[in-house]
């Protein structure tokens, strides 16, 4: 959630030790630096459904599931992001301290004011990355998700959710990269969103 510009013309050797000390998070991009926004309570709900579902998912599968408090370095030139939600099953980034450099799931929580940047030129970053295979932009107001996925001949392809919106409580979101599908209530539990819009649970 980029905020505003704090500075301008810093390198990443500046960028790193700058940041870790500062009281709130920075993106960094071609030498700028942008304060991160506070999320919403659904902003944050919704992140850490996901985590949790995921993080029992991979346990003792070699991956480590990490939130926005955890940068991904896209390359050692920048830019550096701070995800919703990211994976890495590549076994240099379980020991990595300060960003996570071979991600092969990224989720971005959607905001009014960050949402065209992350479906954007932030997406345009990730894929830079050779290790990145699947790339989920959840709505905060609204029950929809956006799934990208690289296919074998390295080209994005698009599944949009609820694919039935006669049927919510049946829809499920899948990721193939990580083998693994649960139903939009889970992501979307206990969450307050805009209007009536609901799923149906108790």
């Amino acid at each position: 959630m980029i905020a505003n510009v704090k500075s301008s013309g810093m390198t990443v050797a500046e960028y790193l030790p700058w940041e870790a000390e500062q009281p709130i998070k920075h993106e960094y991009i071609d030498g700028k630096v942008y304060a991160m926004a506070g999320s919403t309570l659904p902003h944050n709900d919704i992140a850490l459904n996901l985590y949790s579902l995921l993080r029992s998912h991979i346990r003792g599968k070699g991956c480590r599931v990490n939130v926005s408090d955890v940068k991904v370095k896209v390359s050692e030139q920048g830019p550096y992001f701070y995800p919703d939600v990211v994976v890495s099953c590549d076994e240099r980034d379980r020991r990595a301290i300060e960003a996570i450099h071979y991600p092969r799931l990224i989720v971005e929580v959607l905001s009014p004011s960050t949402g065209a940047f992350d479906y954007g030129q932030k997406f345009q970053f990730y894929r830079q990355i050779p290790t990145f295979e699947e790339y989920v932009l959840i709505d905060a107001t609204q029950i929809r998700i956006d799934r990208y996925t690289k296919n074998a001949a390295g080209k994005w392809e698009l599944t949009a959710y609820p694919e039935n919106e006669e049927d919510l409580a049946a829809c499920q979101l899948e990721l193939t990269s990580l083998d693994f599908r649960c139903a939009l209530e889970l992501i979307y539990e206990d969450v307050e969103l805009k209007g009536d819009t609901n799923l149906g649970i108790e």
